[in-house]
């Protein structure tokens, strides 16, 4: 015990942080394991760049679902993996999906298979995409199973899912990129179901760090309509995943106990029932 002492008087004496408790648990709820053909990284070194960050749950989905299979498959004590259905075989769907008839097969016969899914996504939809009947029947399949959606879209593609699906509970991918606060909270006001994950979202924190007073209200305002995520669309991003999710941490260390600790792991245990 001397030793422990005369060991964190130096630590302090040097200004070196010593934490006396573990990091903050973080869920990631934008994690993409594409497989085209591969995955840049193996389920095991995943599982390592999960638990280097403090991640502690991951909403998986990739192209094409094999990827997500195989993090479900990984799930421990340690890593808790929510599995959502992506409606994608391969990139070009992105710009397809929601005017291909085969997005329905394709969604009907993941779920068949494998019914652990707890929403479908991320899929891209802006403006008047989102009034395809494809869209129609892929609302309807998730409100008749109870699914999330996770959506990469603008306002207007949102306002348009929620006229299909006025109770949905949607993820709303980047929060609008870099749409302004006030837009974003008439949003959270309009639509109780919408939670918003804040991977790619500009405008939170300055170049030093600091939050923005706006961002910082919003927080505190609604803490518990807030998600964070990596997205880590291309190979770069895993090559880069501490710094992703560890750049979370400055901001959230400037909100209040409660607010930071909702945003950073919370509402991931409230929404998808996890492991406190």
């Amino acid at each position: 015990m001397k030793y422990k002492i005369l060991a964190l008087l130096l630590c302090i004496g040097l200004g070196i942080r010593v934490d006396a408790a573990e990091p903050m648990p973080l869920f990631d709820a934008h994690l993409h394991y594409n497989w085209e053909p591969t995955p840049r990284v193996t389920t095991g070194e995943a599982l390592q760049l999960f638990e280097a960050a403090g991640v502690r749950g991951i909403l998986a989905n990739s192209r094409p679902n094999a990827g997500t299979h195989a993090l479900y498959a990984a799930h421990s004590d340690k890593l808790q993996v929510v599995p959502f259905l992506r409606p994608y075989r391969v990139r070009a769907d992105v710009q397809t999906w929601f005017n291909d008839p085969q997005t329905m097969i394709l969604i009907e016969e993941e779920y068949r298979r494998h019914g652990y899914f707890a929403g479908i996504g991320e899929f891209h939809l802006h403006g008047e995409e989102a009034r395809s009947p494809v869209v129609a029947q892929m609302v309807r399949f998730a409100r008749e199973h109870k699914l999330m959606l996770h959506a990469h879209s603008d306002v207007a593609a949102l306002d348009l899912l929620f006229s299909l699906y006025p109770d949905a509970r949607i993820i709303w991918a980047h929060t609008g990129f870099s749409l302004p606060a006030a837009e974003v909270e008439r949003m959270l006001h309009t639509y109780p179901g919408l939670v918003a994950e804040l991977s790619y979202r500009s405008g939170i924190s300055d170049g030093s760090g600091k939050i923005s007073a706006e961002w910082r209200q919003l927080f505190e305002r609604h803490p518990e309509r807030f998600l964070l995520g990596s997205d880590t669309w291309i190979d770069e991003r895993w090559d880069h995943y501490g710094q992703i999710m560890g750049g979370y941490r400055p901001w959230l260390e400037q909100l209040p106990p409660g607010v930071a600790r909702q945003i950073a792991w919370g509402n991931a245990v409230r929404l998808f029932a996890l492991t406190p």
